[in-house]
């Protein structure tokens, strides 16, 4: 897992030219024929029959013109009621940029390219800072609009265009910029562009985009309606495999690490929805076919079928050693007090956090890199119906908090991933407020050395393990005191033994619901754990302690 990122800026990059312009790209004969097409509703393949509301449409061109009539319905006027598709939309607007615009790296000096740019709702606020923005839209009456609003900034070019066919040279922008627009796109037309988009920013830039998930957003009447509302896993996907055309020094290639992806809070409080979705990916190099440790959880590790059968076997809502149990067991050593804010690293599909949620009334956000966990995660946030839990896909190590935002850290079987950890740690204790407290559970190793078998299955799990006493000692050189780190291997095999004793119980029906193999999988699984055990080669250690603080109140 990448832990640092490539600097934006290079020998090559060019200063944008300041003036404002308002550049409509020349359009063909056979664009023109089709008026004024969304850019971001061209292209639609010839495929089978799709069910878009109450309209069933059939064919490319059907497709094509029934997106297109969508679009011009819904921009008569050019408002912002019309654009979000909302009759509440100033009110969303006002909190929800905000809330957008905290959630993109720093703008100072930086090349932005904004796609689906609209009336400018976030035009001159990323104009303010940024060194030059490029905004596009195809609509005609929405980019007069943004002009009429931002036509005197000296750092802004508009350009009326089809998204499909946009072509910048590479390198070009150190961020690009999209609200509401992928969604728009067959999944061709949105592979297409993350490679070009991949290919005109800055080795290190990055992608910010968001879409409606699963369902629409806006409370607008429509008699049919043609977006496609994929999942969020269809996302992470789709930009894991985007790829550009430059092979860069060593056979490295570049691609898309995910930052983070966590719902828009606005729409959460005011609309208890949680399917607005964002996202936010860095440009950054991978060897040849090798993909990002994001990918490795989501398609190895954890794909969905094997995060159900664990689940099978932890309890409802938990994917961790011991299930309810002992998270119970665990949080009483933390002392949760109602009203503080709980960071969960590595929260699996939620279990733990609507537990702390339900039971000791604190705030908890929940992060994981694995697209599939959250996705799960955010199916039973309906279910178990508490504001207090918020989820987000992430990695830990680049994602950015501010100082002394949380009262606790948690986190359990997580960092086993992670070979810096004195990194990671540094980064908890500067979000820890002073007085807060740190509860870690993870795989641990015995001494070395360790056998082949032990050797092969940390490596083929991408696992960077030390022993539980070494785990605690990184704890102290992180800046936390009162450290404790205990070794609770006893424990895990009781928790390991009970859990086999409990899947024999169900096989019937976990064969039926999963499959032999599947089952056998796991039987195989547990019992090799207990064997490396007893052989002192696995571990499982308990990590507690607090980010000091001195009279004055200044941390220490």
């Amino acid at each position: 897992m990448s832990l640092g990122a490539t600097s934006v800026l290079g020998d090559n990059f060019q200063p944008p030219h300041h003036n404002c312009t308002f550049h409509s790209l020349p359009l063909s004969p056979y664009h023109l024929s089709l008026l004024a097409v969304p850019f971001f509703c061209f292209g639609f393949p010839p495929r089978p029959a799709f069910d878009f509301g109450r309209t069933r449409i059939h064919g490319h061109r059907s497709v094509r013109g029934s997106m297109m009539q969508y679009w011009l319905d819904h921009s008569n006027e050019g408002t912002i009621q019309e654009m979000m598709l909302d009759s509440e939309a100033e009110t969303l607007s006002e909190d929800e940029q905000a809330e957008i615009l905290g959630l993109l790296p720093s703008l100072d000096g930086l090349r932005v390219l904004e796609l689906g740019a609209g009336i400018g709702r976030f035009t001159g606020a990323i104009a303010d800072t940024a060194e030059h923005v490029t905004a596009v839209d195809f609509m005609e009456k929405f980019l007069l609009e943004n002009k009429a609003k931002n036509g005197t900034r000296t750092n802004v070019k508009f350009e009326q265009a089809d998204v499909t066919n946009l072509s910048y040279p590479n390198n070009s922008f150190h961020l690009v910029f999209s609200n509401w627009l992928f969604m728009y796109l067959a999944e061709d037309e949105l592979k297409a562009l993350a490679d070009k988009i991949l290919c005109w920013l800055r080795p290190g830039g990055y992608l910010f985009f968001r879409e409606s998930c699963f369902q629409q957003s806006g409370n607008a009447e429509r008699d049919f309606n043609p977006t496609i509302y994929r999942t969020p896993a269809d996302y992470n996907h789709i930009m894991e495999e985007a790829s550009d055309e430059l092979e860069v020094p060593g056979g490295e290639r570049h691609g898309f690490d995910l930052v983070m992806s966590k719902s828009v809070q606005v729409y959460v409080e005011m609309r208890n929805n949680r399917y607005q979705l964002c996202w936010l990916m860095q440009k950054t190099c991978r060897k040849a076919n090798n993909g990002s440790m994001q990918k490795f959880l989501d398609t190895r590790q954890y794909h969905r079928n094997s995060i159900l059968r664990y689940e099978r076997v932890f309890g409802r809502g938990f994917i961790s050693s011991g299930g309810i149990e002992s998270t119970k067991e665990i949080l009483s050593q933390l002392n949760l007090q109602p009203g503080e804010r709980v960071l969960d690293v590595g929260c699996g599909i939620g279990g733990g956090d609507f537990y702390m949620a339900k039971t000791f009334g604190v705030d908890v956000l929940g992060i994981d890199l694995s697209s599939n966990m959250v996705e799960i995660a955010l199916e039973r946030s309906r279910e178990e119906n508490t504001p207090r839990v918020q989820f987000e896909v992430c990695d830990a190590t680049k994602r950015e908090f501010r100082e002394g935002m949380f009262d606790v850290i948690y986190s359990r079987d997580t960092i086993l991933h992670i070979s810096d950890k004195l990194a990671l740690l540094q980064k908890f204790h500067k979000w820890l407020k002073p007085g807060g407290r740190i509860l870690i559970t993870d795989y641990c190793c015995g001494d070395r050395p360790w056998s082949d078998g032990f050797s092969t299955y940390v490596k083929e799990r991408g696992y960077a393990l030390c022993t539980v006493s070494a785990y605690g000692k990184t704890l102290q050189d992180a800046g936390f005191s009162e450290v404790q780190a205990t070794d609770l291997t006893s424990k895990f095999v009781k928790c390991l033994h009970k859990e086999l004793a409990c899947v024999e119980t169900i096989r019937e029906g976990f064969v039926k619901d999963f499959s032999q193999a599947g089952y056998d999988e796991i039987v195989n699984v547990w019992r090799q754990k207990a064997e490396r055990c007893a052989a002192g080669e696995q571990k499982w250690g308990m990590l507690l302690g607090t980010k000091p603080t001195l009279n004055n109140n200044q941390t220490i």
